[in-house]
């Protein structure tokens, strides 16, 4: 019986490695094992073998899932996480500011630390993006930034303190999850902090400024002192599967104004009566500011949520 790590799976196929070693085995698993999204085979998961044959999967740390509402299912694609990197185009695709609020719920409610990566600096336009201002967002929240160039790995950082050398040293010895929009570099940033070990990225590139070459399927690429999980691209990142009475606590930077908003069920718009937000807060001040755009991306979300019936989500 061999303890080890499935890093790569294809419908009843699995590419693991054997626990403590560098050997790769394909297995097979047991029917029993397949059956139903919560509870099947992901990437991540430390599963035992017996003869090429998966014959249990052993608890996980955490899982990367979203509830599929229209189903009442559970979809894990990935487990056993130390780290969510949020990588983000500061040019093509235009850096969206909802969309990475998105990834820190969603970081937030799997219990998986996040890491924001801003990407393609060299392209970085300052008319077009205030950089410092998307670091104090994250800054408040404890997130430490990077600033990289996947196409110029030589790029220095001009704007924030860390940079590819510092992510490379941050992903030792961890799991770590690439999550971001199509054509954001995630596949190009995998490479080079692999030092060239891994590529991903076909360069020819697309009718917008992408890669051709989209991952379409989970799996951890092996950099011999860290563990990435290149995950699909994506377009959007909907958030209709949460419960709207929860959502707040997933913005724990604003969660103790709203306690003190007037009324309980405070919608935190600009017309709320009594909104702490709206009210006790210095105007144009450049904290409220960053508390303000935090807020909004709130609101969208809260919006999205309530669209869908709780009982729906349970």
């Amino acid at each position: 019986m061999l303890k080890a790590r499935v890093f790569k799976s294809a419908k009843r196929d699995f590419e693991c490695k054997v626990d403590g070693s560098d050997e790769m085995i394909v297995a097979t698993a047991l029917g029993n094992l397949l059956k139903g999204d919560e509870n099947s085979i992901v990437v991540g998961d430390y599963v035992m073998i017996d003869n090429h044959v998966i014959v249990e999967v052993l608890p996980r740390n955490n899982e990367i899932y979203r509830l599929i509402i229209r189903e009442q299912k559970k979809k894990v694609t990935a487990s056993n996480c130390d780290l969510l990197v949020i990588v983000s185009s500061v040019s093509r695709p235009e850096y969206k500011r909802g969309i990475v609020d998105r990834f820190l719920v969603r970081a937030h409610q799997w219990g998986i630390r996040p890491l924001m990566v801003f990407n393609k600096m060299d392209e970085y336009d300052s008319s077009l993006l205030d950089i410092e201002f998307e670091f104090d967002r994250m800054n408040q929240l404890g997130i430490e930034c990077f600033e990289v160039s996947a196409e110029n790995p030589d790029y220095f950082p001009k704007y924030l303190a860390l940079g590819l050398a510092e992510l490379r040293d941050r992903l030792l010895n961890k799991t770590s999850i690439f999550l971001g929009q199509s054509g954001v570099g995630k596949s190009r940033l995998i490479s080079q902090v692999s030092n060239g070990k891994i590529s991903l990225l076909s360069n020819d590139v697309g009718k917008v400024g992408k890669g051709k070459h989209t991952t379409t399927w989970s799996e951890i690429v092996d950099c011999e002192t860290m563990s990435l999980i290149d995950s699909p691209g994506i377009r959007s990142f909907g958030v209709e599967d949460l419960l709207e009475e929860e959502l707040i606590t997933y913005f724990p930077d604003l969660e103790a104004g709203a306690v003190q908003c007037k009324f309980s069920n405070c919608s935190h718009s600009e017309e709320s009566k009594g909104c702490f937000f709206r009210t006790k807060l210095e105007s144009n001040s450049r904290t409220t500011q960053l508390i303000l755009s935090r807020l909004e991306s709130f609101c969208r979300m809260k919006e999205e949520i309530s669209s869908t019936p709780s009982y729906l989500k349970k």
